[in-house]
């Protein structure tokens, strides 16, 4: 059984490889951390490692890495890099850190739960009071929004007072998107594209040329290209060659992430021959979601 002192080591370890995308950590790292000497850190590692949660690297760039058993003996899930799950603070994600479970303590009332949450990182930053962000987790698309009321630094949990719990539709983008595709010609000019969102009451659309997408023009683009007097230029030399394409089976889920890291609004949405066949907004998404005016967008970012 580790001692209070040895599990402090052992979660401070995992924190420091997490973050340092699979390197080997040194004992004086982990001492800087915990504010103690690098003597002692070095004869706790002696130990652990005798108990297989410890494996040393050797060499100049060595030190040490977490077995699998640290995780276990912790209860943390061992994952990769692609299914972290981020915390947000605000509306800024807390860089560093990911949750690695989430336990709900009871359930005695829809939206008056307690969830314990395991973080892997450090979690000086996250104080009383704060109210935070969770998710989506990568199985069941499930997201979390609620104030800290208790932490436990020793094991690295957080207590939450949820306020809102959504799950995200396993449908796809197809089953959502505007499949009736508006597009303009790069050689439109501006008036006629402003007419084209005008007539169709929307306030953006794929540039298209033989069936490949150049770019997106949204009213943005037009109203600033009027603000500078150049409402004789072409949709092509206006739009905006920032585009991304998702086959129209990509999970609605995923197509948060796709917008919220390329920090656009539309997606084209594309079949099997990757040909343009449709289009989904931010506010498809945000629609496809029962209740998500109380689960903003902005927590997928």
């Amino acid at each position: 059984m580790l001692t209070d002192v040895q599990k402090e080591i052992l979660q401070n370890l995992i924190n420091l490889y997490q973050d340092s995308d699979g390197k080997s950590i040194k004992g004086e790292d982990i001492a800087s951390v915990m504010n103690r000497n690098p003597g002692t850190i070095r004869n706790q590692m002696q130990a652990l490692r005798s108990l297989g949660f410890v494996r040393g690297v050797p060499g100049p760039r060595g030190g040490y890495k977490p077995t699998v058993e640290a995780y276990h003996n912790l209860n943390i899930s061992v994952s990769d890099n692609q299914s972290k799950v981020s915390l947000y603070k605000g509306n800024k994600q807390i860089e560093n850190l990911s949750v690695a479970k989430i336990e709900f303590t009871s359930i005695p009332h829809p939206g008056e739960c307690e969830a314990a949450i395991k973080v892997l990182g450090s979690i000086k930053d996250l104080s009383l009071g704060d109210e935070i962000r969770i998710g989506p987790t990568p199985v069941n698309n499930l997201g979390i929004i609620g104030e800290i009321v208790g932490r436990d630094d020793m094991d690295n949990i957080i207590l939450l007072d949820t306020k809102t719990i959504r799950s995200i539709p396993k449908k796809t983008v197809k089953d959502i998107a505007s499949l009736d595709l508006i597009s303009l010609n790069p050689e439109n000019n501006v008036k006629s594209a402003s007419s084209i969102l005008s007539d169709n009451s929307i306030d953006g659309a794929p540039v298209i040329k033989d069936n490949q997408v150049l770019g997106m023009l949204t009213v943005t683009d037009i109203v600033k290209a009027l603000a500078d007097g150049e409402e004789n230029l072409k949709v092509k030399d206006i739009m905006s060659k920032k585009v991304c394409l998702v086959n129209e089976n990509v999970k609605i889920a995923n197509a948060i992430d796709v917008m919220s890291k390329e920090h656009i609004g539309r997606l084209v949405i594309s079949n099997d021959n990757n040909e343009p066949v449709g289009i989904v907004t931010r506010t498809d998404l945000i629609k496809s979601i029962t209740n998500f005016e109380k689960f903003p967008i902005e927590t997928f970012k």
